[in-house]
């Protein structure tokens, strides 16, 4: 099939791609519940087009012939945008050719405070797509005294309107009803919500026919952005600028009288729709709640005893699972040693892939906890607290309250986490984010610490209460985020702009976290630790059995003499001999060359060669260091299964007699993994976020320093 002209191919684009719906809305206005009350598990994220911004998107079975594409569009207050997440939902609404332009539009506006989010919706409504106002928060309405004439609304706005509690599933029966309604009969245009043309003049309909668009509000925004608009090319905007320039156009001034003509009129809207009780609002139990969790003094106490209560839950609540996970494979190991006959297979399949796998596997109970506790903190409303207790602070490094999502974030992960910083609108403010989210520990530092403090801190409580493992864990986290701040402050010196922001943030009501959410979220996470992570740590762990299961032939075969003749000699001692021959095969294999070859850096910090390759190879990823040391401590030995890697770690002795993880050794290295730069995926998304490889080689090296200088410090005060 051939197509003869461009309107023809969009045409057919529109007969063939299915019904889109977008999903917009004012942040913390319930946008987000709405959408996966629509879509279930039916969702996936990509990207937009030319953009970084995560894309969101998910299929709805609407009704028994309708299925939806549903697109969640990035929170904004107004057709302004301020940030990259904005500035990607201006371009999906105002650009007709744009793919991922919808059918219909949903706007999801918080009942409690209606008048502001009227706003974006008249906005939305001037673009003269099918539009559908879906009303939330009608019980903290409720609650302030605030009564809402819905029929009353439809009226005045022109469009359909419905009260919804996505988190209870309720009104999503009668929503799926009216976008089917709209569907098969479209709506006629409504009036401008306002008189636009008397804003502008005679220009303001030339303009729109000569960028072809469906509304004269549409054509506004183009007047006022089409020097920065990627849709309007350069003959269009020679023209338009002659034309804005015979009628005296000035964007501010319009722009001005736009919004207060809309305001004006949506005071007549709520006059005719909306009832308070009274003229003193109510107090509602969320500003109540938040005059205890909002103090300077109480709330910083106990946003720490919240933070001591999720890091001592880590292992506290994972402690079992754990051991019944090492014990399994453990048990697993002592089987297949006990099924499989002696062979290079038998070594492949116990020391290398089951090594591999339950080095990550022992660690899921861990990392599902973690971001379960995060999601209920986020679920609930009281990590939108965090970033307004913790403002503060964060200017005294030179960054706002802002900064402290994406921080919080790289708790979990710094590559989303970084991608979160879109959000900050000052480019310097940003950079600086970006730069210092790594020094957060995410979950990929979880497996290292957790194994490094149950082989060097011992497992008890102080004062009865207060697990000793779990306090230091805390302590590595605070760590991160202090040294995050100790940076910013350095680079607030080193990057300088007369750009000054001011940090406002809604602050969300509190909720009961949606058990449901939390669940589906500890289980996605763990499934994708497991399928991603996973596939990286079991590569490496095959990839380094081969290397420390081979070597150069003239120096294995030396080895394979001497023992051969020790043991001809020393039949007695088989055991002892054997444990030392498997020793010296590691140590003359390619992976023991490594190790040594970069053993004179690392030595002043108390770390042997087995470590520094585990240095080498966690540069991909920061867990596989767990994989790399139950290789290492695996390959060679023919009692495979016997001890659990904590217990082979614990007996690993150096040349003099002395233990490899001592107090100060295994310090050494939690102060390495808190501060260093050990992550491929973290470097690219910096890369691709600033552009440049400027930005990623700076953070690389100064996280490096970070880290050896501080491990050398602690290791010489511990020894």
């Amino acid at each position: 099939m051939y197509f003869t002209n461009q309107s023809t191919i969009q045409l057919f684009n529109q007969l063939t791609r299915p019904y889109t719906i977008a999903l917009v809305g004012n942040p913390n206005s319930g946008k987000s519940s709405l959408f996966n009350s629509l879509t279930g598990l039916n969702q996936k994220v990509g990207n937009f087009a030319g953009v970084t911004v995560d894309k969101k998107t998910g299929i709805s079975h609407i009704s028994e012939t309708l299925k939806a594409n549903i697109i969640d569009l990035p929170g904004t207050y107004s057709l302004y945008p301020k940030s990259a997440d904005e500035q990607v939902t201006y371009e999906v609404l105002l650009n007709q050719k744009n793919a991922d332009r919808p059918d219909l539009i949903i706007v999801i506006a918080d009942a409690s405070n209606l008048k502001r989010n009227l706003l974006f919706c008249s906005q939305i409504i001037d673009l003269k797509i099918p539009v559908i106002i879906s009303l939330t928060m009608m019980d903290i309405a409720r609650q302030k005294g605030i009564t809402i004439d819905t029929a009353a609304l439809e009226r005045q706005m022109g469009v359909q309107v419905v009260a919804i509690n996505p988190r209870k599933d309720k009104g999503i029966t009668q929503l799926k009803k009216t976008i089917h309604n709209i569907q098969l009969v479209k709506p006629a245009p409504i009036p401008d919500f306002i008189d636009i043309p008397t804003l502008t003049g005679s220009w303001l309909k030339e303009v729109k026919e000569l960028c072809g668009l469906d509304s004269n509000y549409a054509a506004l925004h183009v007047a006022c952005n089409y020097q920065e608009l990627r849709y309007i090319n350069a003959a269009q905007r020679i023209s338009i600028a002659a034309l804005l320039g015979e009628g005296s156009f000035q964007k501010s001034k319009v722009q001005a009288e736009e919004i207060m003509q809309r305001y004006k009129r949506i005071d007549t809207v709520m006059q005719q729709c909306a009832v308070t009780d009274s003229p003193m609002k109510k107090m509602v139990i969320s500003e109540r709640i938040d005059k205890i969790l909002l103090h300077p003094g109480w709330g910083n106490l106990i946003l720490l005893i919240v933070l001591f209560l999720l890091f001592q839950s880590i292992f506290w609540l994972a402690r079992y699972p754990m051991d019944w996970i090492e014990q399994g494979f453990a048990g697993l190991g002592n089987w297949l040693s006990g099924m499989m006959p002696q062979g290079l297979i038998k070594d492949l399949m116990i020391n290398g892939v089951l090594a591999g796998i339950s080095g990550i596997a022992i660690f899921v109970p861990q990392i599902m906890i973690l971001f379960g506790m995060i999601t209920i903190l986020e679920d609930s409303g009281y990590m939108a607290r965090i970033s307004f207790l913790t403002d503060r602070i964060m200017r005294s490094a030179g960054l706002n309250g802002r900064s402290v999502m994406p921080l919080i974030s790289g708790m979990a992960c710094a590559v989303p986490a970084i991608m979160a910083a879109r959000t900050i609108q000052n480019k310097k403010e940003r950079l600086i984010t970006i730069m210092v989210t790594p020094l957060m520990s995410c979950s990929a530092r979880l497996p290292v610490y957790t194994m490094l403090i149950a082989l060097v801190i011992p497992n008890k409580s102080l004062l009865g209460v207060f697990n000793l493992q779990g306090l230091v864990l805390m302590g590595l986290y605070l760590l991160g985020f202090f040294m995050a701040l100790v940076v910013s402050k350095v680079m607030n010196y080193i990057i300088t702009t007369k750009d000054r922001t001011f940090f406002l943030m809604e602050l969300p009501v509190y909720r009961a976290p949606r058990w449901k959410n939390v669940g589906i979220t500890m289980i996605e996470k763990g499934k994708i630790f497991i399928r991603d992570v996973g596939k990286i740590i079991i590569i490496i762990a095959l990839v380094l059995w081969g290397l420390a299961a081979f070597g150069p032939p003239a120096h294995m075969k030396a080895v394979e003499d001497k023992y051969a003749t020790l043991l001809l000699q020393h039949p007695e001692n088989k055991i002892e001999i054997e444990r030392a021959h498997a020793t010296a095969k590691l140590e003359n294999s390619f992976a023991g060359m490594m190790g040594h070859g970069i053993e004179p850096m690392i030595r002043p910090l108390g770390y042997d060669w087995k470590i520094g390759i585990a240095l080498i190879t966690s540069f991909a990823a920061r867990e596989v260091f767990v994989g790399t040391m139950a290789t290492l401590y695996s390959v060679g030995d023919n009692e495979a299964g016997k001890e659990t890697l904590r217990e082979k770690m614990r007996d690993a002795r150096r040349e003099d007699g002395t233990p490899v993880y001592t107090l100060a050794a295994g310090l050494s290295l939690l102060i390495f993994y808190v501060f260093a730069m050990q992550c491929m995926s973290t470097l690219a998304i910096v890369k691709r976020e600033t552009r440049s490889w400027k930005y990623p080689i700076i953070q690389f090296i100064y996280m490096f320093g970070i880290a050896y200088l501080c491990s050398l410090v602690v290791y010489q005060v511990f020894k």
